[in-house]
């Protein structure tokens, strides 16, 4: 088992290659929930070829800031939301931490009912049975942690880039495809943008955890490679993704909406149907242990700020297995009315996350420039403090802005109206709390760079120390 958790990642544990981050991201993301994503661009009403543009360019965009966390991860040798401490204080960042959960817990639920449904299809068990199964082997994936989990992503984005290049090439060449389905016909940019808007939560939503997975990595990394080879592996398996979803909610949509599972593994023969339920059942663990792990991760962070206490093995084990049962609860709740509640659910995080991910991307770029003080990040009376007012302020600023302009179908902002239904909220966040941030920190003292090193080993055990 993995023995580090909240805690910096000494040289003398560093190993690995950035390539390796290429497979993590690509098999988490060719999978069954992915499709069901980019199928919301014809649901919602484009043309099939404008639905996939805007998903295109949705997902270059957002997979720039969810890449350029993935680089953070060498530098700082911390997890992603501890270094949040740096820009909110040691408890300010409790509060997107409790966001950030919030959003495991979602995903890991909606992913497990699509994954429980091909289980389920596959071995005849009942389906509320598939979907804890699925969580169960979740749950021990998680247990052991980082090098597993890079082994099996592996391994995962393999078969399942096997398996969907030939299920696309099925769908592409199928017969009863609708006539003009090609057509372009004519936009609506309201919706346009609102399905780029989709597509850039998706990548967005990684942000708070993907710096986890290239922690590990050594500490002379230089930026580029964990950010292009994260990039690469995310936009591209997303894209393919997407636009399979496009398409066959264009070619069969009453069948992909009954079932998305059933249709997808239904486009291959029947006799091999069965290798096709695995590769959907492979795709949901691959990107569910990364939601199981990171839940882990944020809820150990918040409550040892808090509570202070240490983590052993035994803790460990019953933080992940109790968020594995209360995404499991939420999916056997949830799965009736599956894809309207997801796509409420993606729209929502938008308006928390963007915020975040630029305050947390201006202060580690342009702010601070790659340069923290390690053993601060673990202090609550450390140079970072316990709360940052600024932060704090363009944080709630740069939500309060998105609100007139959010386009959901439980509200409907005032000025959505004015712009033909196009939901720009989250553009408008990112820009207003990136300015925003930036003006109240730039004047302010910034700590020396202190290394992780200098935590001494000797110290007592905490929360963020060693785990045993």
């Amino acid at each position: 088992m993995e023995r580090r958790a909240l805690e910096f990642v000494p040289e003398s544990e560093r190993h690995g290659r950035s390539r390796s981050l290429f497979t993590v991201w690509f098999a988490a993301n060719t999978q069954i929930t992915t499709i069901v994503t980019g199928a919301l661009g014809v649901v919602l009403g484009l043309p099939l070829p404008w639905a996939i543009l805007a998903l295109v360019v949705g997902n270059l965009f957002g997979g720039v800031f969810m890449a350029l966390h993935s680089a953070q991860g060498p530098k700082l040798g911390v997890p992603q939301m501890i270094q949040s401490r740096a820009q909110f204080g040691f408890l300010g960042a409790v509060i997107p931490l409790l966001l950030v959960i919030l959003m495991y817990l979602g995903f890991f639920a909606s992913s497990a009912v699509l994954g429980g449904s091909a289980l389920a299809a596959w071995t005849g068990m009942p389906q509320s049975a598939a979907v804890v199964a699925v969580a169960a082997v979740c749950a021990v994936l998680a247990l052991y942690g980082y090098k597993l989990i890079h082994t099996v992503e592996r391994w995962i984005s393999l078969l399942s880039g096997i398996g969907f290049a030939y299920l696309s090439y099925r769908l592409l060449t199928g017969k009863g495809h609708p006539a003009g389905m090609w057509h372009a016909g004519s936009l609506n940019w309201g919706t346009f943008l609102l399905v780029i808007s989709i597509a850039a939560t998706w990548q967005i939503t990684y942000a708070p955890y993907v710096a986890d997975y290239s922690r590990y990595l050594p500490s002379s990394t230089r930026v580029s490679p964990p950010f292009w080879w994260t990039y690469a592996g995310s936009v591209g398996a997303s894209i393919w993704m997407m636009s399979f979803g496009c398409v066959a909610a264009a070619v069969a949509p009453k069948a992909f909406s009954d079932n998305a599972v059933s249709f997808v593994v239904g486009l291959a023969p029947g006799s091999i149907s069965g290798l096709f339920y695995l590769v959907v059942v492979l795709g949901v663990l691959a990107v569910n242990v990364l939601n199981l792990y990171g839940a882990f991760m944020s809820t150990t962070t918040t409550l040892s700020a808090l509570l202070r206490f240490n983590v052993g093995q035994g803790l460990r084990a019953a933080f992940i297995l109790l968020a594995a049962a209360v995404g499991t609860v939420l999916a056997l709740v949830g799965q009736a009315h599956f894809l309207n509640t997801f796509e409420n659910f993606i729209l929502l995080l938008t308006y928390f996350l963007v915020p975040w991910t630029a305050i947390n991307l201006v202060d580690f770029y342009v702010i601070r420039r790659e340069k923290y003080d390690i053993p601060a990040l673990f202090d609550p009376a450390g140079c970072y403090g316990r709360f940052n007012w600024r932060t704090m302020v363009a944080y709630v600023v740069g939500v309060l802005v998105e609100v007139p302009f959010v386009s959901t179908t439980f509200y409907t902002g005032p000025m959505v109206a004015h712009l033909g239904g196009a939901d720009i909220s989250w553009l408008l966040g990112l820009a207003v709390s990136s300015a925003l941030y930036f003006a109240l920190m730039r004047n302010q003292p910034v700590p020396p760079a202190v290394p992780g090193d200098a935590i001494a080993p000797e110290a007592p055990l905490t929360a963020e120390r060693e785990l045993s």
